[in-house]
């Protein structure tokens, strides 16, 4: 007890220094962002404040972008698309600001992620409003899907960021017992991101606190769907900046239409796109072009599956969460539900009448729980959908209600929607709706779900319930795809320790968790002399130039010692290798070879 009683009062020392150290909050300073012109009750200037009716025809005007909000029309502004000149011109700016913030330390790199941090606390209804006004999206879910996981993203880069940067030392081998090994994750330079408009803040800050965090600079080009918001996200990142120090143009926001993507592909050094698999095809074409590192993340048709074993009531709630997930429209999300036929009538009924509470409406007009559909035209697509399942046997028997929509509403809301007598042969089934519909379709055995979920082209991710944790483990481990849930929906994305992404249509690569971090990076590999200048790399002289006659002898000796079977082969071999290293001119090894 005595010998150990020092060490007892230095470990509770040290915890109650760190506990301390916890207790005392860091030194954050604040930033200013000018929001005044973004808030729905900011003032428009005469001809701002109208009413935006898109034409329904292609957009014939490409030098500008136009935007406005989907759940009223209203005109928001323009901003400009951007030429493939100028595109580079922003890629070779960011480019010199790189090559200073590459020597920056993870201390200052750290500051810039507290400050934003700080900021998006402290002004969460600001970025939830602005990110509701330009997608349609409630407040709720742009919390859920906007603030949570940007937060999460920077808490794991803070608490876990440096140590995943840091060289990591790897084993040498047995033939290089003398060295030391090691890999280092350099910056690549400029990280390229062409990102969707489902997420407009956290798309953005998702590539970009990376990047900048691994020493990149960074060029992410918005949505035409959500220009407006990412432009004033933007704000936030400069302050940030500005704060820590940082190089001007480090972070760059572009706006524009194909030619701006195009020419980005073309001048970055990696990039990373998040989108439908035909642009995902166009982006690797191009890539290729320069044979730049790509990362794709095309979306998916995730199966939701449902074991007879369930908590009935609370799957449902999470079904529907999961169907209309960033007001549904906003995300794939749940796409294909299979119930178990033992409780397939109760989960028909319970989420039909569930659903039929639901109602969408303007959402900052009022408590919806739904808002509108960002792409133009995208209701028709939806509609078309169904309409092909109600052809093909289906049956609709639920439905969500729409609260007071207005009188300028341009075909920019969909009710939710519960389908049943689905199958595979239906496009519903098949292709990615995007949208709030529920179609739901009866399995018998684990066996047959499984055949079911892997019946499709995309696989982003699944979710699994069952009451027997083994059996859920098991199904999902069975499944296709790059990211499951057990008993749960889409709780990996709130994990930022863990990678995302898909396999087959729903593209490849990932981002988030240490994978992601360290695919902004150069993976270089290291060996130096482990006790220099002591021990050095010295060529046996069997193998010195003029090589001897029995040369080769010696190799193959040298093999068996290094990686011989058992111990006395190896040591058998090692005899040999000495008298041949002993005897320049000995031609045979003296060893009675094996045969």
């Amino acid at each position: 007890m005595v010998f150990w009683w020092p060490f007892l009062i230095l470990g509770v020392a040290f915890a109650i220094c760190r506990l301390v150290l916890w207790l005392i909050p860091p030194n954050v300073p604040s930033i200013e962002v000018d929001a005044s012109d973004v808030l729905e009750d900011a003032s428009h200037a005469k001809d701002n404040s109208y009413i935006y009716i898109p034409s329904k025809a292609k957009q014939v005007q490409k030098d500008k972008v136009q935007c406005y909000e989907p759940a009223t029309m209203k005109y928001l502004g323009f901003f400009p698309a951007l030429t493939s000149e100028e595109v580079k011109e922003h890629v070779a700016q960011a480019r010199k600001a790189q090559k200073i913030w590459a020597k920056s330390t993870f201390r200052q790199r750290r500051q810039f992620l507290r400050i934003l941090l700080k900021y998006i606390i402290e002004h969460q209804a600001v970025i939830c409003e602005v990110s509701s006004r330009d997608t349609g999206k409630t407040m709720v879910d742009a919390s859920l899907g906007e603030i949570m996981t940007t937060c999460e993203k920077i808490t794991w880069l803070l608490a876990e960021g440096e140590k995943w940067l840091k060289p990591e030392y790897r084993s040498a081998g047995r033939s290089m017992l003398h060295k030391r090994a090691k890999v280092e994750f350099l910056p690549l330079g400029v990280i390229g991101a062409i990102i969707s408009w489902n997420y407009p803040f956290h798309n953005i800050f998702n590539p970009m606190l990376a990047a900048i965090f691994s020493g990149n600079g960074v060029v992410i080009k918005v949505s035409e769907h959500s220009s407006w918001s990412g432009c004033f996200y933007f704000r936030i990142i400069q302050a940030a900046l500005a704060a820590v120090g940082a190089p001007e143009n480090l972070v760059h926001i572009i706006t524009g239409f194909e030619e701006s993507g195009q020419a980005l592909v073309s001048s970055v050094d990696k990039i990373i796109f998040v989108g439908s698999p035909g642009v995902g095809r166009m982006i690797m074409q191009k890539a290729s072009e320069t044979l730049i590192p790509v990362t794709l993340e095309l979306g998916g048709k995730d199966a939701f599956i449902v074991c007879e074993d369930v908590d009935l009531s609370h799957v449902v709630q999470i079904a529907l969460r999961g169907a209309l997930q960033s007001s549904g429209q906003n995300c794939a999300g749940a796409e294909r539900f299979y119930v178990h036929s033992d409780i397939y009538p109760a989960f028909v009924a319970q989420i039909g009448k569930l659903v039929k509470s639901v109602t969408a409406g303007p959402p900052l007009s009022g408590k919806y729980d739904m808002g509108a559909i960002c792409m133009q035209e995208h209701a028709d697509k939806l509609q078309n959908l169904v309409n092909d399942a109600l052809e093909k046997g289906a049956e609709i028997v639920g439905r969500g209600s729409f609260g007071n929509l207005g009188e300028h509403v341009v075909d920019q809301f969909f009710p939710p929607t519960v389908i049943v007598n689905v199958n595979h042969t239906m496009k519903l089934m098949q292709e990615e709706a995007f949208g709030p519909i529920i179609p739901i379709m009866k399995f018998d055995t684990d066996e047959e779900v499984i055949k079911l979920a892997n019946d499709s082209d995309y696989g982003l991710g699944c979710a699994v319930f069952s009451g027997n944790r083994k059996r859920a483990v098991s199904i999902a481990s069975q499944i296709h795809c790059g990211v499951a849930a057990i008993n749960d929906f889409a709780s990996n994305y709130m994990c930022q320790s863990l990678p995302f992404g898909g396999v087959k249509h729903s593209g490849f690569g990932r981002f988030a968790g240490v994978e992601g971090l360290r695919a902004c990076c150069l993976v270089k590999s290291v060996v130096e002399d482990r006790w220099w200048p002591y021990i050095k790399t010295k060529i046996p002289k069997p193998l010195q130039y003029p090589i001897s006659e029995n040369c080769f002898e010696f190799q193959e000796l040298l093999v068996e010692v290094l990686y011989g079977q058992n111990v006395w082969d190896r040591a058998r071999a090692l005899v040999g290798v000495l008298k041949i290293i002993s005897d320049r001119n000995l031609t045979s090894p003296g060893v009675k070879r094996r045969s």
